[in-house]
């Protein structure tokens, strides 16, 4: 097995002692370790002065790019409207999400080939044509593979998926980003980030008994909760942080995405060195080691964080014991030892249903090497499990070894079924068996997330998360009203039985081994590939460029819709059966603002067609206005366009005709977004201007033709009854923001440049 990318990995050490000296001179203090990757990677010249946590926008120049299945389709539909020729970065595609969980790994894996074959063709041609590496469907699970292949101490990457923070456990600065995102990096723009907020997570102690690493993360969701972590880099450190395993450390650093953090990481140690030599990357390993003072923090950063970090928090590991979180949040956390009485207390379904392990957490050889030892004590006690029982390994590597040294085996010996290496019933893409009964049930799974109809569609599915090994002695037990260190079960003989402590280890003695990976290289010469796009297929589409500006201003624009309250990303696109159609924004359109309440009669997709007069969905108007040539504007409220950084959100006004998006607030990155698409992104300057638009109005947009950073812009109401109002709108747009505009969109003035 090749070390992948080693040459930008050597060029990335050589630069940083300088890059990361030079930062703390002008800083004027010891680094945190996430403040030299941070600074390592500026896309402009050191500044004169230390950046504002939490207030200054920042630059960076990231690694690498990883995408999976699902968000990969528009963002490289995208980027072939960058004119390049190849990706700027080093790039993968994995396909995980669109891998359905029913029958049992190989007839799954065979259903989703066959009904998800035009989407797979697309991306192997895209990524062939475009030097991407591809991960064909049953290589992994995106987060398991990059850090089994990809990741390395002091880098940045950035991942169309939340849980892309999973790299933070060999020392990356991970972050998980919309699909335009990528797009930028790939076609070698800066990417923009607020300069995040430092959490400190201090470890002491050493895990024992039934306490894994999960437990440090359900603990910490307990106590920042869901919103905690918002616009913060979480950094562990300590010496209970040294002696987790690297792959532990990405499992606590893969759910700091629950709490809301920008990403989490860890300092390089020798668990970090050891799993590098253990995945063949011995030579990363050096290369590391040579810069290892740049790959911590400062001496006297850890030993007084509450100087260097904005919050610090410190846990001891000896004294913690496992929790179960949830249901229907992943911060409710309980100590496993209050377990049974919350479950009494809260009226929580007791049978347990099913235990889930694996996924992109929890899915390493160390994890089912624990949870094989719960399940061979069931087989050696002659205990039957008493609940359903799935494995989800993490990637076709750790499959194929776990099976060799005998573990998937044991979990067949209890019941088990092994599922793809995919996402599957973490994601919702489980055909569980009569779901669709809304029936109340409980499931324990070693996932991240458990809102209500998360996994399964029905909303009264509790689920909770803890450990591998947690989960599995649950289903051995089939009852939540269980407790493994203290109580006994009855087996098959009559007897009273228990269950001993989960022994496991980080690494297999035997090293790990593989058949077939599932990994394809890109073309050296990709200009003569032919990128694969079904005749007549619904689910792809190619793009044709924006428009470029006229040079003159809106005039007489439709309002297509004054939405009111909260509009998220989901509001403007939903997602749910909508996944199918990433690939072809004409379809996708078709949900556009389909969620928003409409101001004027306070419904969901139902506005008056201002051309026919009589009630349209959104979508619908928005292609009659589109039409006539004047396009529509988007009126909203506050924080208009929070939630998930997806791209369609902006694509689909742009696409279906919109022009402008005025709202009383922005969520910071769909405003980015919009810009991005060549939208024309404002807010009113006095918010009590909202009420004056009127369902009937035609609008205009005056000063277009004098743009310029911080000059305000004004709107013309045309009402109805013959009568005008002005009033003047702000925006935020810098000098290369104003050229994306005029240009049509960011990508055409990418391609316009080369």
């Amino acid at each position: 097995m090749k070390v992948f990318d080693l040459d930008m990995i050597k060029a990335h050490y050589a630069a940083m002692p300088g890059k990361v000296d030079a930062a703390r001179k002008m800083i004027g203090r010891p680094m945190t370790f996430t403040e030299k990757v941070l600074y390592a990677h500026l896309s402009d010249p050191l500044p004169a002065e230390a950046f504002g946590r939490g207030v200054s926008y920042v630059d960076f120049n990231p690694d690498r790019v990883a995408m999976q299945d699902a968000t990969a389709q528009m963002a490289l539909l995208q980027f072939m409207q960058a004119g390049r020729k190849k990706v700027a970065v080093p790039s993968t595609v994995h396909c995980d999400h669109l891998i359905l969980a029913k029958d049992g790994a190989n007839e799954d894996l065979r259903t989703a080939n066959d009904a998800n074959r035009e989407v797979f063709d697309f991306l192997a041609s895209i990524s062939n044509k475009y030097g991407i590496g591809f991960w064909k469907p049953g290589a992994g699970i995106i987060h398991q593979v990059v850090l089994e292949n990809y990741a390395f101490p002091g880098g940045m990457m950035i991942g169309t998926d939340s849980h892309t923070v999973n790299a933070g456990g060999l020392g990356m600065v991970a972050i998980g980003v919309g699909g335009a995102d990528a797009v930028d990096v790939m076609a070698g723009m800066p990417w923009e980030l607020k300069f995040p907020k430092l959490i400190g997570i201090k470890l002491t102690g050493k895990l024992n008994g039934w306490s894994s690493a999960k437990d440090v993360i359900l603990k910490v969701a307990g106590i920042l909760t869901v919103k905690g972590g918002t616009g913060a880099i979480v950094e562990y450190f300590g010496p209970g942080a040294d002696a987790i395993s690297c792959t532990g450390k990405g499992t606590i650093c893969n759910m700091g995405a629950e709490i809301g953090a920008t990403t989490s990481i860890f300092a390089y140690d020798e668990k970090m060195e050891h799993y590098l030599r253990g995945t063949n990357r011995a030579a990363l390993a050096e290369e590391a080691n040579k810069v290892k003072e740049y790959l911590t923090a400062d001496p006297g950063v850890y030993e007084n964080p509450e100087l260097y970090f904005d919050q610090v928090i410190e846990i001891d590991l000896s004294s913690l014991e496992p929790h179960i979180n949830g249901p229907f949040t992943p911060d409710l956390a309980t100590p496993l030892s209050k377990f049974k009485e919350a479950v009494k207390a809260n009226n929580w379904p007791e049978n347990m249903e099913v235990g889930l392990i694996g996924s992109c957490t929890n899915s390493s050889y160390e994890d089912i090497s624990r949870a094989a030892s719960v399940a061979k004590q069931a087989v050696d006690k002659e205990l039957v499990a008493k609940a359903e029982y799935t494995v989800t390994p993490g990637s076709e590597m750790v499959r194929f070894t776990v099976e060799r040294d005998g573990f998937l085996d044991i979990f067949s010996k209890i019941g088990g079924v092994v599922l793809a290496n995919a996402c599957g019933p973490c994601i919702g893409q489980w055909a569980r068996h009569n779901a669709d009964k809304g029936e109340r049930n409980s499931i324990m799974t070693s996932f991240n997330r458990n809102f209500a109809k998360r996994n399964d569609g029905n909303p009264n599915t509790h689920g909770f998360v803890a450990s591998p090994e947690i989960v599995t002695a649950f289903a051995i037990a089939g009852t939540l009203d269980f407790n493994p260190v203290t109580d006994f079960l009855v087996n098959s003989k009559g007897e009273k039985v228990k269950l001993d402590e989960p022994m496991g280890i980080d690494l297999p003695p035997l090293g790990f081994d593989v058949e077939d990976n599932g990994y394809q290289e890109p073309a050296l010469d990709g200009s003569k590939v032919e990128v694969v796009v079904a005749a007549g297929s619904s689910r792809l589409q190619l793009l044709e460029p924006f428009a470029e500006w006229n040079g003159k201003d809106f005039e007489n624009m439709y309002l297509l819709i004054k939405a009111k309250g909260k509009c998220t990303t989901d509001h403007i696109s939903m997602a749910g059966p909508w996944l199918r159609y990433r690939g072809h924004l004409e379809n996708i359109s078709q949900n556009l603002l389909i969620g928003a309440v409409n101001y004027f009669g306070e419904k969901t997709n139902a506005v008056v067609n201002q051309i026919t007069k009589a009630v349209d969905t959104v979508p619908g108007a928005a292609k009659s206005y589109k039409d006539t040539g004047f396009g529509s504007v988007i009126v909203g409220d506050e924080n208009y366009g929070e939630g998930s950084s997806r791209e369609h959100a902006a694509m689909e006004p742009r696409f279906l005709g919109a022009k402008v998006v005025l709202v009383k607030s922005f969520a910071r990155i769909h405003e980015t977004n919009l810009k991005k698409q060549g939208m024309l992104a404002l807010t009113f300057a006095d918010k009590a201007d909202y009420d004056k638009i009127r369902e009937d109005d035609r609008v205009s947009v005056s000063g277009l033709t004098s743009f310029e950073p911080g000059k305000q812009l004004k709107i013309v109401l045309h009402h109805a009854d013959g009568s005008l109002e002005t009033f003047p709108v702000n925006h935020t747009y810098n000098a290369n923001q104003i050229e994306w505009f005029k240009a049509g969109s960011a990508l055409n003035l990418i391609k316009k440049n080369q």
